[in-house]
């Protein structure tokens, strides 16, 4: 019997691996139906479960839609606002990216469960407090900020732009309450003042994370020799990022008062500066590199700065869904008492977001922490001490800001440095043809064109889209 030829073989295994490739491919563009497909699913649960728990209530379908909305605006928030807290980290490669969503959505529901309070008095009756009344029209109100500002949040995300879901909520709620009680209805000054601080803060966040990185690189990392003062402008980088990154958390964990606030931010200051310290001390024992070095020291920051975020992010954001949906709970039941307990709310907001951080929440990662600008472990901790420093002294001034944009403020302004730093080097070296001048940007002025515009719309659009809603409502 003649032996088959040889090449026989080599062609099956040429089609074995096309039929591999073939079913990595299907793989790959099934993800996204999956994720979408367990969202689904997962509003789905909350709204029977509300319904079934709520059974003989008044006005059940309404109930029942509000909830199933607001999982869905918990979903998106999870998505878009997960940027602010690991794309630092995960920029600078400190941990990877799905080990980072899992740890961030757990510090978020923490901080929603743990120190989740009451906003409903910032959001709802400080804008149009004065005129809710009892019923149907207040939920149906609140009912259509929260779908418009799930829509606007869903639709920024599948566009790369991370925006404020604080912002969106917050023009939602204006737009419906104008539709339902009129244009007099909206506190105009206090919406004015959330909005000075929308604008400032990013601003402010820039120009600190340039400044700390051009300071960084003068004192440390462009000096022949940056152990000697490496060591001293490190220790307190370090101990200044720990400091405040406690404070953050108590100040988000609410009613601790400025003084236990500041002094868990010095016992965060002293331990940052002896982990610096020791860590220093080791690396230069062992002579490592300057990159290896600076990656070992500050990735631990880095990983701690982004869990203390997701739990600030949990303990404060989350009333943007806690606030209309205990609105609507307390406007269609027999009594002045939500049907739901505070707690009871505060926990699904939390969980719906935690859920739309591990489902959808790497795409924006990605994008801020790799695609805006390149960022490695000293940019890094510059954008996050920049932002606790902007966080922590807005709040002191009592000025309500957006993390979003003091996050991504930062990352422009470490940018924005760096190309002035290039060009300024560029000057002593062989001049370049002008259209290479011209491409040589750190920054993509196309991320830069579609965050500003999304964030300069998103109070409008989510007005507009709200006060539409109502009418259809109505």
């Amino acid at each position: 019997m003649s032996q088959r030829p040889e090449r026989d073989y080599r062609i099956l295994d040429k089609d074995l691996g096309r039929m591999s490739n073939a079913e990595h491919a299907a793989l790959a563009l099934a993800r996204p139906r999956v994720r979408f497909g367990l969202a689904l699913v997962f509003i789905a649960a909350a709204a029977e479960t509300a319904a079934t728990v709520l059974a003989g209530q008044p006005a059940l379908g309404i109930v029942a839609a509000s909830v199933a909305i607001a999982i869905y605006l918990a979903l998106s928030i999870g998505a878009n606002d997960v940027a602010n807290a690991l794309s630092p980290a995960v920029g600078a490669g400190a941990i990877g990216l799905s080990a980072g969503l899992w740890l961030v959505a757990m510090m978020d529901v923490a901080g929603a469960v743990i120190a989740g309070g009451p906003v409903t008095q910032t959001l709802a009756a400080g804008l149009v407090g004065n005129n809710l009344g009892q019923g149907s029209p207040t939920a149906l109100m609140m009912l259509a900020a929260l779908a418009s500002g799930a829509t606007w949040i869903s639709v920024a995300t599948w566009l790369d732009a991370p925006i404020s879901t604080t912002h969106s909520v917050v023009g939602a709620i204006a737009g419906a309450g104008m539709a339902t009680y009129g244009f007099a209805s909206v506190n105009w000054p206090a919406l004015g003042v959330v909005a000075l601080g929308w604008l400032v803060s990013p601003i402010v966040s820039g120009g600190l994370a340039a400044a700390l990185l051009a300071s960084l690189h003068r004192h440390v990392l462009d000096k022949d020799d940056p152990l000697p003062s490496g060591r001293i402008w490190l220790t307190v980088m370090v101990a200044c990022a720990a400091g405040i990154l406690i404070g953050v958390a108590a100040l988000f964990y609410g009613g601790l008062g400025w003084p236990v606030v500041l002094g868990l931010a010095g016992a965060g200051w002293l331990l940052g500066a002896v982990y610096a310290h020791r860590t220093l001390g080791l690396q230069i024992r062992q002579g490592e590199k300057d990159s290896k070095a600076l990656k070992a020291l500050l990735g631990l920051p880095l990983i701690v700065a982004a869990l203390v975020m997701g739990f600030a992010h949990g303990a404060n954001d989350t009333s943007t869904i806690a606030a209309p949906l205990s609105i609507v709970l307390s406007h269609v039941g027999q009594s002045d008492k939500p049907l739901l307990s505070q707690h009871a709310v505060m926990a699904l907001s939390g969980l719906g977001i935690g859920v739309g951080i591990l489902l959808f929440g790497g795409r924006l990662v990605h994008m801020v922490g790799s695609n805006i600008t390149r960022l490695n472990p000293a940019r890094s901790l510059c954008v996050t001490l920049s932002a606790g420093l902007t966080v922590l002294g807005f709040s002191l001034a009592g000025l309500p800001v957006s993390t979003t944009h003091i996050a991504v403020g930062g990352v422009f302004g470490v940018g924005f440095w760096r190309e002035q730093r290039d060009r300024a080097q560029s000057r002593r070296r062989a001049p370049m043809p002008e259209e290479e001048r011209g491409r040589r940007h750190l920054v993509r002025r196309s991320y830069v064109r579609g965050i500003l515009g999304a964030w300069l719309i998103t109070v409008p659009a989510n007005a507009a889209m709200a006060a539409l809603l109502v009418l259809v409502l109505k």
